[in-house]
């Protein structure tokens, strides 16, 4: 079975279960993904803004909650990727992983480099600025606005076996084979 996105209310973006020829799943069984700094379809509010490249926000990674996890849940990964950056390939702004099955949650700043506000047993990789932590959006200047895409992940195994250097590509590789259901915050967003 898949899941397949759908939107509900200000804030959140969900996940439902569907299956060819069965009808949608009741909206108690959709993942859900919230927080208090990051509306879906609003900009980022500064605190979520890189603090360098020009940029001047305070950088700190936003709280998560996830609810409505599916059965067969052993744990999860986030990330944030912008796919409007100008490489052709997107920009990888954080990638946690190996998040223990029972946390439902991710505090403030959880993204500081060297990982000491993560859950036991979560790491992070290295992002597109070159360090292993969160990295806020920064759009070039005079850009139309970037949809940074904060999703949660909901894996059927315990641990992603990943090099601790594995680029974040490397990362969604496995993650995305691994999937039971996703939750997503979008923040189009130009910071400067």
């Amino acid at each position: 079975m898949k899941r397949v996105v759908t939107l509900v209310g200000i804030g959140l973006l969900a996940i439902s279960l569907s299956t060819p020829g069965m009808g949608k799943k009741p909206d108690s069984d959709i993942m859900t993904l919230m927080s208090n700094q990051v509306t879906n379809g609003k900009s980022f509010q500064s605190q979520q803004i890189y603090n360098q490249w020009g940029c001047t926000g305070k950088n700190t990674s936003p709280e998560l909650k996830w609810t409505n996890i599916p059965k067969g849940t052993k744990s999860f990964a986030v990330t944030m990727y912008d796919p409007d950056a100008p490489t052709g390939s997107g920009w990888w702004h954080w990638v946690v992983i190996n998040i223990p099955g029972n946390v439902k949650s991710l505090p403030l700043n959880a993204g500081t480099e060297g990982g000491k506000n993560l859950p036991k047993g979560a790491s992070m990789l290295r992002n597109d600025f070159g360090f292993k932590g969160y990295g806020g959006a920064c759009p070039p200047p005079n850009a139309a606005p970037h949809n940074y895409h904060i999703t949660v992940y909901a894996l059927d195994i315990p641990n992603l076996d990943v090099n601790s250097s594995a680029s974040p590509a490397m990362a969604g590789f496995y993650i995305l084979q691994h999937t039971l259901a996703k939750a997503v915050l979008t923040a189009p967003t130009n910071a400067r």
